[in-house]
């Protein structure tokens, strides 16, 4: 019966499974078997030192604990692991001859937080600018992305190195643009992606102040002014940093009219205008980076010619008048010239009887009697 025992314990052999924890974690070591007559179970490991002998700790290390001891199976745990710690472990069963199992046991190592550096405040716009954000630590090498509010910038340079330990790596991301006045205020921030976070980035921030010269833009109260009306023309300056108050001038020089012509900050206000108002209006504004100017001109409509304008043209209709009485005159002509062309050439062919008598007298006799006649078939055709 002995020999039954031992030849089910040698058909059997034990059973791992690798392991992958996150340095400063807990490593849990498990070697199973099926079938076990009272054969001891072994953990060693990447050195070959012995760990545990079923439930007997043979290395005198505090992070190493029994966790299950018994025929089928030898459980064992490894606290506050190190990259060290990192390789083969080999569960042994004791057979005749000896079954061996391995389990890898891999470490993760933790990035460290990023941080960007190159960035200067504050940037001038059109200047190039060039952050780099760093981690170093990493065991496999993390992966840096940038993001520009919330928008993923693609286009970065990516450098991988081994540190002196030649375990982890340092990482590091260079984002390189243009200063513009649209990216001041805007956040940019480095994120650091690592299966040891356990899907929670690590994040940089850096908000950008970009300083600019002023836009400048002016807005009208009234789209259509006429005499008499008034009108506020508003300045609209945008600048970082914030422009002074802005300058206000009419065709190259000074307000003519300080009365009529109130500036209040950024308004300016005309009362009663006429046709002196107009011209070519022009708001300034400047900052310590620069000045910048934009114009409106201005044109005051008389309300009475417009007026006018939408009436009828007497002068218009009195010419189409004389044109239809004219062609209607040279109408009636045309028609009358007509009627007595048509009416001479009947009685010219009534006439041509004369030609075919024999001798003048019936010819004379003829054309008299033709005459007679054409006078009644006058008559008789009106």
């Amino acid at each position: 019966m002995c020999r039954l025992l031992v030849r089910g314990s040698q058909g059997q052999f034990p059973l791992t499974q690798n392991v992958t924890v996150v340095e400063g974690g807990t490593a849990n070591l498990t070697c199973r078997v099926d079938q076990n007559d009272n054969t001891s179970l072994q953990w060693s490991n990447p050195a070959q030192q012995t760990l545990y002998f079923d439930d007997k700790k043979a290395l005198r290390d505090n992070r190493i604990e029994l966790v299950r001891a018994s025929w089928h199976e030898l459980s064992i745990s490894v606290s506050d692991v190190s990259l060290s710690d990192e390789g083969q472990y080999t569960c042994s069963l004791f057979t005749m001859p000896v079954k061996t199992s391995k389990a890898f046991l891999t470490v993760l190592g933790v990035p460290e937080k990023p941080q960007i550096t190159g960035f200067t405040s504050p940037v001038m716009e059109g200047e190039r600018m060039q952050l780099t954000c760093k981690t170093s630590g990493s065991k496999p090498a993390a992966d840096i992305r940038w993001f520009k509010n919330d928008k993923e910038v693609k286009d970065v340079k990516y450098l991988k190195e081994e540190d002196a330990t030649r375990k982890t790596f340092t990482v590091s991301s260079t984002l390189d643009f243009l200063a513009d006045r649209n990216d001041d205020g805007a956040v940019v921030s480095c994120r650091v992606d690592h299966e040891s976070l356990n899907a929670t980035p690590q994040i940089a921030m850096q908000v950008l102040e970009i300083h600019y010269t002023p836009l400048v833009k002016i807005i009208s109260s009234n789209s259509w002014p006429e005499e008499g009306q008034s009108i506020i023309l508003t300045c609209e300056s945008k600048g970082k940093p914030v422009p002074e108050p802005v300058l206000w001038t009419k065709d190259g020089g000074e307000l003519p009219d300080p009365e009529r012509m109130v500036v209040n900050g950024r308004v300016l206000s005309i009362s009663f205008l006429n046709k002196t108002d107009n011209g070519t209006y022009r708001c300034e504004a400047k900052n310590p980076i620069g000045r910048n100017s934009t114009e409106y001109v201005l044109i005051v409509h008389d309300p009475n010619a417009l007026a006018g304008q939408t009436g009828p043209d007497h002068a218009l209709i009195g010419g189409i008048v004389a044109v239809v009485v004219f062609v209607t005159l040279c109408s009636i002509i045309l028609l009358g010239r007509y009627l007595a062309r048509h009416k001479g050439t009947y009685l010219t062919n009534e006439a041509k009887g004369a030609e075919d008598a024999p001798d003048a007298d019936t010819a004379i006799i003829n054309a008299e009697g033709s005459q007679v006649n054409a006078e009644e078939k006058k008559e008789y055709f009106i």
